[in-house]
């Protein structure tokens, strides 16, 4: 496992995103996840949190010492600022802030930071440059974009939740909040398009306007035109994707469940020959994925005939020699076990407030000269509030007023 900040030799030092000053208005998921992306690649990550408690992270799943684990991940290397936004002083230091800036994030509902006084046009007119992220359940825009709308709701909305399950159950949810992480990634790379077209033309700021359904949506596949001209409504499946065979879980002799991928037609005749089953990689009729599809019951059952009668062990052995894409179905125990993780640097450790050395994920993608790093576990609320006053050139006294009225 890797440390801080560590950096292998020979690569420059500065992150690609290294000067620019992101101020983040967000909570919880989709935003943060957002920045704490930019951070990560060298952005300087300014939180503005609410002197009252904070984002509500803070306090979400498993607490260390009363703060969330995850809230040290989601806020790594960004600076807290406690501000009350309904104060005036609060409201004159965020848009000060916000016109040193290069993006603002938010993922409040449409039309919150326009009632704070912080909206779209408050801000291009400080900052003419600025781009401003918004992310929200439905977007700026359309019937919908005043109603609350989380991730959950933007995965159902999005088409991922129709999908997702066994055509006999009730459609289930991903394990993580995957529609907010979706929405996160889209929103990072919209304010990367934004500041590139800058770059190129030399144009003013704009808006990136990110729906977490869209966000969804725009992952589905040939969901669309597949309606479209055929009328197909692609249903839940459980771990079989139809269409593309064979691909499915299957169970060994010691009770562990593997995924098993030979949709490819030459992987698919590796495998048949690796199981035994040489006359079914000669069939002329399964050399290609129609016809395997065709007959996918029939493929399912020698697969999963085949792979009862082993430990899972000796299915990855074979299926590796044979060259066939499978694995496991980690655990997260599994991960921490796996060589693979470890040598590509996929666990980061880092120490808490009190002390204590955990770990964190690594930074994704790799970047070979200029890598991201994790700096710093996210801060205390307030922690950086002092120094950020004092680069924005409040003195002492006037800091310790602030806090004295509640405004930081």
């Amino acid at each position: 496992m890797s440390g801080l900040a560590d950096a292998a030799e020979g690569q420059r030092t500065e992150r690609p995103l290294a000067g620019v000053r992101v101020i983040e208005f967000g909570t919880l998921i989709a935003g943060p996840f957002c920045t704490r992306i930019l951070a990560e690649f060298g952005a300087e990550v300014i939180k503005i949190e609410s002197p009252r408690g904070g984002d509500p992270l803070r306090k979400w799943r498993k607490l260390h010492k009363g703060t969330s684990l995850w809230w040290y991940l989601q806020a790594r290397n960004k600076r807290s600022l406690t501000l009350d936004l309904k104060d005036p002083r609060g409201l004159d230091i965020a848009r000060r802030l916000a016109a040193q800036a290069q993006i603002v994030v938010e993922n409040f509902r449409p039309g919150v930071m326009e009632k704070l006084g912080l909206g779209w046009e408050v801000l291009h007119e400080l900052n003419p440059r600025l781009v401003m992220v918004r992310l929200s359940g439905f977007g700026q825009t359309g019937p919908m974009r005043d109603q609350p709308g989380f991730g959950a709701v933007g995965e159902s909305m999005g088409g991922l939740r129709y999908v997702t399950g066994y055509p006999d159950r009730p459609p289930v949810k991903t394990g993580v909040s995957i529609g907010d992480s979706i929405a996160a990634l889209w929103a990072a790379f919209g304010a990367l398009m934004a500041l590139r077209e800058q770059e190129v033309r030399g144009g003013e700021g704009q808006v990136v306007d990110v729906a977490l359904y869209e966000a969804v949506f725009a992952m589905m596949e040939s969901m669309v035109p597949e309606f479209d001209v055929f009328g197909f409504v692609r249903e839940r499946t459980g771990n079989v994707m139809p269409g593309i065979t064979p691909s499915n879980t299957h169970t060994t002799k010691d009770g562990r469940h593997l995924i098993v991928g030979a949709n490819g037609d030459a992987i698919f005749k590796r495998l048949m020959q690796a199981i035994g089953r040489d006359d079914l990689a000669r069939d002329p009729a399964l050399a290609d994925n129609a016809g395997r599809d065709a007959r996918a019951a029939e493929i399912y059952a020698v697969i999963d005939q085949w792979v009862a009668r082993h430990e899972a062990e000796h299915v990855l052995s074979v299926l590796k020699a044979a060259e066939v894409p499978s694995s496991h179905i980690y655990s997260v125990a599994d991960m921490f076990r796996d060589p693979q993780y470890c040598a590509r640097e996929m666990f980061q450790t880092a120490n808490l407030p009190d002390g204590r050395t955990f770990v964190m994920p690594g930074v994704v993608p790799k970047l070979s000269a200029t890598p991201g790093g994790t700096d710093w576990p996210g801060p205390a609320l307030g922690q950086h509030t002092d120094e950020l006053l004092a680069e924005l050139g409040f003195e002492a006294g006037e800091i310790a007023a602030l806090r004295a009225d509640g405004v930081v």
